[in-house]
């Protein structure tokens, strides 16, 4: 297996599970009540604040609304796309 090979697979696991992971973190934001720090909602806010925090210096909420995660989603699905789409760098690194 070739580093460029190994790094696709990381990155492509590294990137879907970050985009899985704010995907459940703009869900829980319909559900105020639940306290991020308790087990299981935990293992979904560790991971994703730190991101979070400085994105929403630069970003306040609009109407009321954390857009924040939105942002991140899309920041996440444009790397991967740019780093392991069909003409990603790293899938022309591969070939």
């Amino acid at each position: 297996m070739t580093t460029a090979a190994i790094a696709n697979l990381v990155l492509g696991i590294f990137l879907g599970l970050m985009i899985l992971l704010f995907i459940f973190r703009i869900v829980l934001t319909w559900f105020p009540q639940i306290d991020l720090k308790r087990f299981p909602y935990k293992l979904i806010a560790v991971p994703t604040e730190p991101l979070l925090v400085p994105m929403r210096r630069l970003v306040p909420p609009i109407g009321g609304v954390d857009i924040t995660p939105i942002i991140w989603v899309g920041i996440f699905s444009l790397l991967r796309e740019i780093l392991l789409g069909q003409q990603g760098l790293l899938m022309m690194l591969m070939h």
